[in-house]
């Protein structure tokens, strides 16, 4: 599928972008070529091959779940503006 200028300047119409001939000339050939490079990858037999999520078969490392820190809850809700059976009160927002 190609891409002339007429359509580009139509385009730059609607997107209200100001473009010269060779400015939409020149778009239109970039377009047209990237579009024929989709074209050879849909051309790409990719039967019987699994979709990957990255290049290489790289398996991310987690760190141990473990408690790193004191239960300082007692603390964070004496400082608190409002408290009740442990929760945080706080103001209505939506009716």
């Amino acid at each position: 599928m190609a891409v002339d200028r007429s359509e580009i300047e139509k385009l730059a119409v609607l997107a209200r972008i100001e473009m010269t001939d060779e400015a939409a000339e020149q778009v239109a050939s970039s377009i047209s070529d990237v579009l024929k490079l989709v074209d050879q990858l849909q051309a790409a037999d990719t039967d019987g091959v699994a979709p990957m999520a990255h290049p290489m078969d790289a398996v991310q490392r987690l760190r141990l779940d473990e408690v790193s820190e004191s239960d300082q809850r007692e603390k964070f809700q004496a400082i608190a503006p409002a408290t009740e059976n442990g929760l945080y009160l706080v103001p209505k927002v939506i009716d």
